[in-house]
């Protein structure tokens, strides 16, 4: 009884390129090539994908503690990712896309086991996602993702431990500084036609080296997998999150100066001394896979439902009624004579039927009334009734054509419709001029529609059996978010055309991937900092340049090595940038200004090592080089250099441990400096030297 497409990804994911599989102690086994599945929805080695894509596989996951995606992904280059407090807040950016987001992450499709995590307006949140409960992430960059529904970034994939996988079965426990503890368990059983798997992990951190700044988050999920018959299966999951999180203020220069001498962040610039995100959600799945001679049919059904508190700059954000996600996928997959054909249909929709807005109820002001600081998260009076809905449908085909045995030409095109409806009323407000709560606008309505087609066209050519070439050319378009529409309702969709080119090698001691790219887009949203409000606009026309490499080869005697590089220019073409001096608004040009924030340069180097007794070890180190503050190009960040992880770890039978040490030598410097049209500066501290130890039991 077998399942050839589970079984088949499942075997594909044990045989990792990282240090995994050793066969004697003087030398590495073969490097094998990873499969994906995210770029194409068809399983394919990573060298047969016509896009630049990275799998962060197993073996890689196993030495990271994975409190945070930051952890899987700070290793890619192009990929930029920071977290304020190694929770689940992690700010990401792929080639530039996600850069307006202050919070969370936008522009970029970010998916689980096939199921999108991304909400219809765009929005990701990952407070529901177990970062123990992972098998291995897919990062496919850039336009042309029949996964990325209006995401111009293109798309992550987040593949969990499969139900039908008892090798995954353990408990872990680890214990670290800064009051860092984690506890996972995951218990599976396998049948002749039915397998379960219950999934359990509590996360915290105190994160003492700062003021308000805790996390914690508890989850817990049930796994169902049906064998129907030796072609078809049914894989169903029920998972509940609770999580909490504080999120930390950022700091003037002196603040900043205070904390490089000390290590610790004892005060906040911000006036919000107390933002943070609370939330629970139910999350149901359920996909079903049916094998009929050369056609596959894949459908997916998917729910979830989630309350928040959220405290943000000015406001306090509360679900009064939990808001719903509902949605499916219907894709088939058809092998013929000349290569494969996929197609399908996505519907989903949001319903948010009753969020509200509070003041903050406990404020420090001056003598003039103006708000200083916070003296809790406390819900005040009511400033806001919103309610609204998204509704996404979206058609998606690709020819995969083989017209001879070293081609491979991919023709695709996605179609995506969204319908953003909103009414809100807005009954007080915070002036950020004046620094109080004074009377709102009343009742505004917003009814955008936005039709976003994104064609492809990708070639791959196999040079020889180690190297193989790929070009492509595709188009995206990004949707604007709910907020963002509700700030600007004449924000329009940006549309990115990419052309990139690229060469990937892989042998049995090495493997590369290198590529470069030149990207367009037209009505690039843009986030303007004035006076410590966060507003939006388009920007004329953006251009992206850049290049990218990886690789690794092995050294024998147990010994990887291997580094990462990425130069990215990118420019404003044409934006008139409005800055807010007093109660005055003036447009500035910024054509031919960098955009912020996105460093020219990000590099970085590891080396692993794998002994036949049971020990292993992984040195790496980060940088990013210097950036743009703001829109302007006023002033830079020098950025940073050479930031060191490492980790240790000892395997013997049943029994593994594992010792963690994220910037090895205390680096003290900024995750992430601002300043806005007023000209204030503000530095977000990264995290000082993190420990962890963990303790890691595994079933037989």
């Amino acid at each position: 009884m077998h399942h050839p497409f589970r079984l088949n990804t499942l075997a594909a994911a044990i045989a990792l390129m990282s240090p995994g599989v050793w066969a004697d102690n003087t030398s590495n086994a073969p490097m094998m090539d990873e499969v994906s599945v995210t770029a194409t929805r068809e399983e394919r080695p990573t060298a047969d994908v016509p896009q630049s894509i990275a799998v962060v596989g197993k073996a890689t996951l196993e030495q990271k503690k994975m409190f945070n995606i930051k952890e899987a992904l700070q290793e890619v280059p192009g990929v930029l990712i920071d977290s304020k407090n190694g929770g689940f807040d992690a700010r990401l950016i792929i080639r530039g896309a996600g850069l307006k987001a202050p919070y969370g992450i936008r522009e970029i499709m970010v998916l689980r086991d096939g199921v999108p995590m991304t909400d219809p307006d765009s929005f990701t949140r990952l407070d529901f996602i177990d970062t123990q409960d992972i098998e291995r992430i897919e990062i496919a960059k850039g336009p042309g993702n029949l996964f990325a529904a209006g995401s111009a970034g293109g798309a992550i994939q987040i593949i969990s431990k499969s139900v039908f996988d008892t090798g995954g079965n353990s408990a872990r426990i680890g214990l670290g500084n800064m009051g860092t503890q984690n506890y996972h368990l995951r218990h599976g059983v396998v049948g002749e036609k039915h397998a379960f798997a219950v999934t359990a992990t509590h996360r915290t951190m105190e994160n003492d080296w700062r003021a308000w700044n805790e996390f914690d988050t508890t989850q817990v999920s049930l796994k169902h997998g049906w064998m129907l018959n030796d072609q078809d299966v049914l894989e169903s999951e029920l998972s509940y999150a609770e999580a909490n999180m504080q999120l930390p203020g950022g700091m003037d220069a002196t603040q900043f100066k205070s904390f490089r001498d000390t290590g610790r962040q004892t005060g906040t610039s911000s006036a919000w001394e107390h933002s943070g995100r609370y939330s629970k959600v139910w999350f149901f799945n359920s996909r079903l896979e049916i094998e009929r001679g050369d056609v596959t049919f894949k459908p997916r059904f998917y729910y979830n439902t989630w309350y928040h508190n959220h405290p943000v700059t000015g406001i306090i954000n509360e679900t009064a009624e939990w808001v719903s996600n509902i949605g499916t996928d219907l894709e088939m997959n058809w092998r013929h004579t000349g290569g494969t054909l996929v197609g399908g249909l996505t519907v989903r929709k949001e319903n948010i039927p009753d969020s509200r807005k509070y003041e903050y109820r406990d404020v420090r002001t001056s003598g003039t009334g103006r708000i200083l600081a916070t003296l809790s998260d406390a819900k005040g009076d009511l400033a806001e009734i919103d309610k609204g809905s998204s509704l996404l449908t979206a058609l998606y085909a690709q020819e995969s054509w083989r017209p001879a045995k070293d081609w491979i030409v991919d023709v695709g095109l996605r179609y995506d419709v969204i319908h953003i409806e909103e009414t809100a009323n807005e009954l007080r407000s915070y002036n950020y001029s004046t620094g109080k709560y004074v009377t709102g606008s009343g009742i505004q309505k917003t009814d955008k529609t936005f039709r976003l087609p994104a064609p492809k066209l990708a070639i791959s050519y196999k040079l020889t059996p180690q190297l193989t070439a790929f070009g492509v050319i595709a188009q995206a378009g990004q949707i604007p978010s709910t907020g963002e529409i509700s700030s600007n309702p004449d924000l329009q969709a940006p549309v990115s055309r990419n052309i990139e080119f690229g060469l990937k090698g892989r042998s049995q001691d090495w493997q590369f991937d290198a590529s470069v790219y030149f990207t367009k887009v037209k009505d690039e949203i843009v986030q303007i900092n004035t006076g410590g409000t966060t507003e939006y606009a388009n920007a004329g026309k953006t251009d992206k340049k850049g290049a990218e490499l990886s690789a690794s080869v092995q050294l024998g005697h147990g010994f990887e090595f291997g580094g990462h590089y990425a130069y990215s220019d990118y420019t404003y073409d044409s934006f008139s940038e409005p800055v807010r001096v007093g109660m005055t608004t003036t447009n500035q040009d910024r054509a031919g200004n960098q955009l912020p924030f996105v460093p020219k340069q990000q590099y970085g180097t590891f080396i692993g090592w794998k002994s036949p007794t049971g020990w292993r070890a992984r040195l790496a180190a980060n940088s990013w080089g210097e950036y743009y503050l703001d829109n302007a190009n006023s002033e830079k960040y020098s950025g940073w250099n050479w930031v060191m992880n490492l980790s240790v770890g000892y395997e013997k039978g049943q029994h593994a441990l594992m010792l963690n040490l994220d910037n090895l030598t205390d680096r003290r410097y900024a995750a992430e400096v601002k300043k806005d049209t007023s000209g204030v500066i503000t530095y977000t501290a990264a995290a000082p030297r993190q420990v962890m130890l963990t303790y890691r039991y595994a079933f037989k």
